[in-house]
């Protein structure tokens, strides 16, 4: 459920452990680094020019946005339903020496709840819950956005590069526009595009689009 702009051909099967915590803490269980580290660059794109404050980033997995942000001034708290990804990323952020400004939340994005914590930008990179659960998600992490603060969240669009995967992960993928029902009405959207970039796939550079939503919660 979690990851950083990689995909990955499976049969329908490993397709649905995916997106379940188990799959998730077996892949973290062993000692090389899954992703590159780097910042997303929709985050990096759309972040870099706000006033730091408090963040959420939901689906952290080892941490690489977590760290970009605590560098930028953020006091950033990571989330992920994997226990051995967050204990990957708690390691990371005390080598880069942030641990500080870092905060870990175990839990799942499709039952994620505030329950009153608010925080100024909460942000979500590469999270697809199957059968087009993202609308929810949304919704979910809308209620944890402070007064003013803006909500980012990214996918991978729909693309022919794609069509090795299966069909419960190809419908997992998803258009910024089809997140608008999830926002609620306190919510002005800023951005609701997709995005070219490129990543490489099979060692090969490929061209793909990012599904990119950025919205600001009225004050």
């Amino acid at each position: 459920m979690t990851g950083h702009g990689h995909v990955h051909p499976q049969g329908e099967n490993d397709a649905a452990e995916m997106f379940e915590p188990q799959s998730w803490e077996e892949r973290y269980s062993g000692e090389e680094r899954i992703w590159s580290g780097n910042p997303n660059p929709q985050l990096v794109a759309e972040v870099a020019g706000l006033t730091p404050g408090t963040a959420l980033d939901v689906g952290c997995g080892e941490g690489g946005d977590v760290i970009w942000l605590a560098r930028q001034g953020w006091r950033v708290t990571g989330a992920d339903f994997s226990a051995n990804g967050l204990a990957r990323a708690a390691r990371h952020a005390d080598e880069a020496g942030v641990a500080d400004v870092t905060d870990w939340w175990q839990v799942d994005a499709r039952t994620f709840a505030a329950d009153g914590r608010t925080y100024d930008l909460v942000t979500t990179h590469f999270l697809h819950p199957p059968d087009q659960g993202m609308v929810q998600v949304t919704r979910r992490l809308a209620d944890a956005v402070a007064p003013g603060g803006h909500l980012l969240v990214v996918g991978h669009a729909p693309a022919d590069v794609f069509t090795q995967l299966t069909a419960a992960k190809r419908r997992a993928m998803f258009l910024a526009e089809d997140l608008l029902p999830g926002l609620p009405d306190t919510f002005h959207v800023l951005v609701a595009e997709q995005r070219p970039r490129t990543m490489t796939h099979d060692g090969e550079s490929v061209a793909v689009h990012d599904s990119t939503l950025l919205a600001r919660r009225r004050t």
